[in-house]
């Protein structure tokens, strides 16, 4: 893996491990080489993994709307930062710039940005391996509806365990790079789209 995506909260929340972790995961990413690409702010667990990998010689590229450039302020020591119209165009750009996509705790927007991207992988528009850093238990009530959705027949467990989760930097990219996609999309296959 050349490049990650890290959808994170705008915010640091109420737990300092969160930013601690943030911070370490951008660290860690340039220490291996891997290009961070994030929602382009200089706010919140945003800012602390962005800053991580830059002060670690890592190479950050930041992706935001132009609406947002304003609230969310653009951090400024970027490798690149890239302006876009939506948020949908954020997304995909983010998606085509990356090899494997992590999630960090957040609010609404992460959720969604995780699950537009699940649910792309799911129907087989990427193969690329999705991580949860599952930091303090963030995402432990999440994951048990993950497992309720299966359990209750609306997710196959083929597709659950599309998504890989660890509390550990280091064991959450050696999942990601040994990540097989499953061979068959859900309904559709790219083409078709």
């Amino acid at each position: 893996m050349k490049s990650i995506t890290i959808f994170c909260g705008s915010s640091f929340g109420s737990e300092d491990i969160y930013k601690k972790q943030a911070t370490l995961l951008g660290q860690t990413l340039a220490k291996n080489h891997i290009q961070l690409v994030y929602g382009g702010a200089d706010v919140g667990l945003m800012r602390a993994v962005a800053d991580g990998a830059l002060q670690a010689g890592g190479k950050v590229i930041g992706v935001l709307p132009y609406f947002l450039q304003s609230k969310e302020i653009a951090h400024k020591q970027l490798t690149e930062l890239i302006l876009v119209e939506t948020m949908h165009e954020r997304k995909t750009k983010m998606n085509e710039l990356c090899d494997g996509v992590i999630v960090l705790p957040g609010g609404y927007g992460t959720l969604e940005e995780f699950f537009e991207m699940i649910t792309w992988a799911q129907l087989g528009l990427h193969q690329k391996p999705i991580g949860i850093l599952n930091i303090d238990g963030f995402y432990d009530d999440l994951i048990k509806l993950v497992q309720t959705m299966v359990s209750k027949g609306f997710l196959k467990q083929i597709n659950r365990d599309m998504l890989l989760i660890s509390d550990n930097i280091e064991e959450l990219l050696e999942m990601m790079k040994n990540y097989e996609a499953p061979k068959v999309g859900k309904w559709i296959s790219k083409d078709e789209v």
